[in-house]
């Protein structure tokens, strides 16, 4: 199970003091508000900074970091991942779970079970998320991730059912 998250992306400077518009990927920013550090990435480099200081400028977060005192300092900061811990991490409502512990799951037939293939990915589409999904074959497939397609989301059991197998034609 995945124990960190990106929580947002790094945009550009804020006033003078060093500040940096992060721009929440949950579209929650409550979460980022009560962050004390970060875990910042771009590309395969990471560190970890101190937060001196974030407010709320909807539907951004505007964050101060250690170090980083000028919108000079802060232009360097541009384009990172912000990564937080599950426990960080956007907090679920009933029925919710994060995108990254359904990759992997199984994706199996609504009548006999059987295993067509696996959910890569899950990405962002005009009209909703859509569920990359990659078969036994090697091919992969978008399907709307909606409940008319995909029912019974098992994280324990890591499956998920495909009502319909018409949409992988």
């Amino acid at each position: 199970m995945t124990e960190q998250f990106i929580a947002g992306i790094v945009g550009a400077p804020f006033g003078l003091k060093g500040f940096v518009k992060v721009k929440p990927l949950s579209g929650e920013i409550d979460h980022l508000l009560k962050l004390t550090s970060v875990t910042l990435r771009r590309g395969e480099k990471e560190q970890t900074l101190a937060i001196e200081e974030s407010t709320a400028i909807p539907p951004a977060v505007a964050m101060r970091f250690a170090g980083f005192d000028s919108p000079e300092a802060a232009k360097e900061l541009r384009g990172v991942q912000l990564l937080v811990s599950r426990k960080d991490a956007a907090p679920l409502q009933p029925g919710e779970c994060y995108i990254e512990d359904l990759k992997g799951l199984a994706v199996l037939t609504a009548d006999d079970g059987e295993v067509l293939g696996h959910i890569a990915d899950v990405i962002e589409g005009g009209g909703g998320d859509l569920a990359e999904i990659r078969l036994n074959n090697g091919e992969t497939r978008l399907v709307p991730f909606r409940k008319e397609f995909l029912t019974g989301i098992d994280l324990a059991k890591k499956r998920v059912i495909l009502q319909n197998l018409w949409i992988l034609e």
